[in-house]
This record gives C-alpha cells, sequence and structure tokens, in this order.
C-alpha cells in the first residue's frame, strides 16, 4: 500500500509524525521510533527563555565571584566559554539525530521575541534541521490587547523569521483566536508552509492547602482530537499549499484515521508514545494499513479528505447543526427527571 504523503515540501514515507516530546532527547528513543515506522520526528522544544535564564545566571556567577578578591590576578575566575550555555546542547542533539536517522528531523523552536526567533532559526538551519516548527505560547493576559494585536503578534514572528531562513515553517497554533479560519489563511499568507492544529496549553492548578498556584500535567485523550479534527476538516481544501497537521489527543488508529479522513497531512503522536513507547507508532501504523485494506483503499491519497467539509452531504455539521442535533437528542437517564 502506498502510506506516502507530502508534508511541510517534504516527501514522507507514512503520515504517522511523533511530535515535540522528551523522548526525542534520547538517540536510543528517536532510533526506536524510526525503526517502528516513524515518518519524520520533531525535536523538544527550545526555549529562548531557558536560554537566557542559563545565560544570565553564568553570567552573575562570573561577575560576582571577585567580590573580595580585587588582587586577584587575571585568570583566577574561569571563562565564560568554559560553561556550556545557550542552545549548543540542542544543537549538537540536533546534528547527532541527523548523523543517525534517515528520516526528516524537525526542530522545535519556542520562543517569546522576534529577535531570539531569528538567531536560534539560523543556529537550527544551519545544524541540519529539514525544517522548523514555531510554538507560539502567548498567553494574552493584558486586559487592554485586543485581538489583532495578539494575531500581528504571532504574524511579526514568522515574517521575520521566514525572511531569515529558507527551510520549511510549520506554525502550530492554539484554538483560541475569534476566527481560526482566518488565522490560518493569514499565517499561510505570512510565509507558513504548514499549521498544525492545535497546541496544548497546559493550565496552572490551585493548591488549596498552600493556597498557592502548582503546576499540573494532565496527559491528553481521545476526546480532544476531536477539535482539530473539526477545523482540519473545515480549512481542508481552503487554504493553497499549506500542510495541514493534527495534533493533540491521538492516541489510537482510529484516532488517525479520523483525522486523514477529514483531511490531515499528517498525525503527531506524544501522550500516546510516552505512555506505550516508540513501538504505538507501529501499532497505529498497522492498523491504518488493516483498515486500507477492508475498505480497498490503496493510499493515502484515496481517503485524506473524504469526510471534510467540502466532501460532506451537509458541510454544517461541522459549525451549528451538530451541536444542536447533539442537545435536542440527549436524553436522560431513568429517575433523574421526576
Amino acid at each position: 500500500m502506498d502510506l506516502t504523503t507530502q508534508y511541510l515540501g517534504l516527501e514522507l514515507k507514512n503520515p504517522i509524525v511523533p511530535s515535540a516530546s522528551p523522548l526525542s532527547k534520547s538517540l536510543d528513543q528517536s532510533k526506536k521510533l524510526e525503526d517502528a515506522g516513524a515518518a519524520a520526528i520533531i525535536m523538544y522544544s527550545l526555549f529562548e527563555e531557558a536560554i537566557t535564564a542559563e545565560t544570565e545566571t553564568v553570567n552573575r556567577f562570573l561577575n560576582q565571584q571577585d567580590t573580595g578578591f580585587a588582587e586577584a590576578e587575571d585568570g583566577f575566575l574561569p571563562d565564560f566559554e568554559d560553561f556550556s550555555t545557550g542552545p549548543e546542547p540542542y544543537l549538537e542533539n540536533l546534528r547527532q539525530l541527523k548523523e543517525a536517522l534517515d528520516i526528516p528531523v524537525i526542530a522545535s523552536l519556542n520562543g517569546v521575541t522576534p529577535s531570539g526567533w531569528v538567531e536560534h532559526g539560523r543556529e537550527l538551519e544551519q545544524a541540519g534541521a529539514d525544517a522548523l516548527e514555531l510554538n507560539v505560547y502567548y498567553v494574552a493576559a493584558d486586559i487592554d490587547q485586543d485581538g489583532n494585536t495578539v494575531e500581528e503578534r504571532y504574524l511579526e514572528i514568522l515574517r521575520t523569521l521566514k525572511n531569515a531562513i529558507s527551510i520549511p515553517i510549520n506554525m502550530k497554533l492554539s484554538p483560541s483566536f475569534s476566527s481560526v479560519a482566518n488565522m490560518v489563511q493569514r499565517v499561510a499568507g505570512a510565509g507558513a508552509d504548514g499549521v498544525s492544529l492545535f497546541n496544548r496549553f497546559y493550565q496552572p492548578d490551585i493548591n488549596i492547602d498552600s493556597l498557592r498556584l502548582q503546576p499540573s500535567l494532565h496527559p491528553s485523550t481521545s476526546a480532544e482530537a476531536l477539535l482539530a479534527m473539526r477545523w482540519i476538516a473545515i480549512l481542508y481544501g481552503r487554504v493553497d499549499g499549506l500542510s495541514l497537521g493534527a495534533t493533540g489527543g491521538i492516541h489510537t488508529t482510529e484516532d488517525a484515521i479520523k483525522l486523514l479522513l477529514a483531511g490531515a497531512d499528517v498525525v503527531h503522536l506524544c501522550s500516546t508514545l510516552l505512555k506505550n513507547g516508540a513501538g504505538q507508532t507501529g501499532v497505529i501504523l498497522k492498523g491504518i494499513e488493516q483498515w486500507m485494506e477492508e475498505q480497498s483503499f490503496e493510499s493515502v491519497a484515496d481517503f485524506r479528505g473524504r469526510v471534510s467539509a467540502l466532501a460532506a452531504p451537509n458541510p454544517a455539521e461541522f459549525e451549528r447543526a451538530n451541536y444542536v442535533n447533539i442537545i435536542d437528542s440527549y436524553s436522560f437517564s431513568p429517575g433523574v427527571m421526576v
């Protein structure tokens, strides 16, 4: 069967692409993902803030060590170059992955300032990344900041980086825009080669004993993939030349098939790999092949977008009609309504 797909201008052997996760920090785990059938791999994110904070910490350490030692000769203090700071560990990991793997390696950059994105984007391209995923994790908490200003923040970063590097750029978006479809269209117009829907923001929790915020991490569930399925189905065939990646909540073969039927070019796996191991990639791939055989499909292209808004008898089912039908058809459990 022909499982090949086009993604960000890259020819992939199948549509299964592990997304950014700690697995890519390990060369051994990355090899296992490739051996299990992964068509490409997205590295864990390089965070601009983490690089800045690390560099500032080392600077403070070096600059404050001469306190009380004014008479010390040159060479008493270590040199800044003696410390491994900045993006170099990430870049070295990228180089190792490129040398060890035969599949494309996509770097992931999570930043907050245009200058930071450009500098690190160039470094990632020079280190051999086949493409770059932009993960803009921005929470618009300023009550006076309007939606257009927020969107322009994303687009400015994309345009600036697009002018600085030549490798394909994928933008990972959140579902929080007032018009997701229009934002995707604007991202495409700004030069993106693809979008991944959707970024999964991790919400802080409240500890009711300490009365303080605490980090909270909850693995995704298959139900979360329905949000990406809806929007990919709406967008399929409407934005020329833009790759559509589905991310968030894809755990099983059935999940993956649904997203491909909606129109995704690739499906990204994360939580299911962290839970079940790299071999889950092969399980899902085998399941897709078995389903294709049962349905008499010879290639992924034969069924991609078969259940998109363009192909659906009633496209309104992707909008408000489904909501109305679900509410109208709900039945109370016996004994609830007396």
